[in-house]
């Protein structure tokens, strides 16, 4: 047996070889042209009360998501009730209904083929779940009867406020949520965007009636659209949401506070002595999604730092090696948005990342970057658009968005198109009208001894250029 073994072994790896040397020799085929996405076919109504639907055919298997989302969330918490809103979504999640307990609703949803969650972001609660095709006006009422009859028992608030306490602590030991906690504090100020973290003495006075205030205050008709996307009976599921939304109080109307954000040449620093490497966030205010440059301006950032193919990734992890996994991002509120970039550099070489990742931005706006490395990322572009869109929870994602920025259906519509035309003289426009590292602000988490007289003599050589 063992000599048989190690003769097959031998005749694979020269199969593997000559197959290995043949791919070397021959180039492989162009990839196919990326089409523009067609938006499945959509039934939007909306009920006495205020309350939207959007209800989507899609995909061949017998399954359906069905999202409750409500135009509320951390938002429209106030200065001292950070996370308030997360301890009301919880409420809302584990402690049942009027109705029906929470394991009596696990259960009838598992039975269903699903689960149900309850998820609170910064401008949007959620509530949902996906069950087989049968069951979706059955779901459809139990969601409904969490959003409208909450049960809230006091017996459930301090075993949640304690999970939110414990989430806070491991939260906050992490160096890139404490660089990313006052970076918000610096650019968004008094707004709720800027309140990234509550106090555990915040979360100490949170009472089941502040939990119900928020929930009043902030929860009805009006705020709520209800998404069906996948394979279900639309009659059954028009009915089934009529039925259990159709009398629910109007509430009040959607009002988001638009934040103001501010651009900044600050550097602060958050001290961790002995740290072998050092947090670098570096960012400023840009476009929101409202605004019609704001697709070139994402082509842009893949290319200069938001892909793994990205300028300053190539730099200062494959070049350099400061760093493991750098990235840039864009990060989208209502009517706002910042663009920084992130990465986790060795601690002397934390002076050098920041000359390095100036030097991209500065041949970026000195310089159109070839068609080739152009064509690169709008086809990483396209491939990651052709990706959100292949579920129905990615569906359901893509409308949401449009509806939040109060956008077309073109955007989606003509998205891969509106990719290929962005120019390489349009990249470097964007880079210059928006990537001005003299109004970035920069957050470093690390050893303040080793950063000082590096972040100085950072500053001095850009002042020289």
């Amino acid at each position: 047996m063992r000599t048989s073994y190690k003769f097959l072994s031998c005749v694979a790896a020269a199969c593997f070889l000559s197959f290995a040397a043949l791919a070397q020799k021959q180039t492989p085929p162009e990839g196919g042209k990326p089409r523009d996405f067609q938006l499945p076919a959509k039934k939007v109504e909306k009920l006495g009360n205020g309350l939207s639907t959007t209800l989507v055919q899609y995909g061949a298997i017998p399954k359906v998501n069905i999202n409750v989302i409500i135009k509320t969330g951390n938002i429209h918490e106030g200065p001292n009730e950070v996370w308030l809103g997360d301890l009301t979504g919880n409420l809302m999640r584990e402690g049942g209904t009027t109705t029906m307990d929470f394991k009596t609703i696990a259960k009838k949803v598992a039975a269903m083929g699903g689960e149900v969650n309850v998820s609170t972001g910064p401008n949007q609660m959620t509530v949902s779940g996906s069950v087989l095709s049968e069951f979706a006006p059955d779901l459809v009422k139990i969601l409904a009867d969490i959003v409208i009859n909450p049960a809230f028992p006091a017996s459930e608030v301090e075993r949640l406020k304690n999970d939110l306490k414990r989430q806070l602590t491991v939260q906050k030991s992490v160096p890139q949520n404490q660089a990313t906690e006052k970076f918000r504090s610096i650019i968004y100020k008094d707004h709720s965007y800027g309140r990234y973290f509550p106090t555990e003495e915040m979360l100490n006075s949170y009472t089941l009636d502040m939990a119900k205030g928020f929930y009043e205050k902030n929860i009805g008709a009006k705020r709520t659209v209800v998404y069906a996307v996948g394979k279900f009976d639309e009659a059954a599921v028009k009915k089934a949401i009529e039925e259990a939304f159709g009398k629910w109080k109007e509430g009040p109307e959607v009002d988001y506070p638009v934040a103001t954000p501010v651009k900044t040449n600050e550097v602060a620093m958050i001290d961790r002595k002995g740290a072998p490497q050092t947090t670098v966030l570096l960012g400023l205010p840009t476009l929101d999604p409202s605004k019609p440059d704001y697709l070139p301006l994402q082509v842009t950032n893949s290319l200069l730092g938001g892909s793994f193919g990205s300028r300053i990734t190539a730099n200062i992890r494959e070049n350099k090696g400061y760093t493991y996994s750098p990235f840039s991002t864009i990060s989208s509120g209502y009517r706002v948005a910042i663009w920084y970039e992130q990465a986790d550099v060795t601690s002397e070489h934390t002076g050098a990342s920041l000359q390095e990742i100036s030097k991209e931005i500065k041949r970026l706006q000195n310089e159109p970057p070839s068609a080739d490395e152009l064509k690169g990322i709008q086809n990483y572009e396209a491939g990651i658009f052709v990706l959100q869109n292949s579920t129905p929870g990615g569906i359901i994602n893509q409308l949401n968005f449009l509806d939040l920025h109060g956008l077309s259906d073109s955007y989606l519509t003509d998205r891969v198109k509106n990719i290929y035309n962005v120019t390489p003289e349009k990249v470097q426009q964007m880079a210059k009208d928006y990537f001005k590292y003299e109004d970035m602000t920069l957050v470093l988490v690390g050893d303040k001894k080793l950063l000082e007289k590096q972040i100085k003599e950072h500053q001095n050589a850009l002042k020289v250029k």
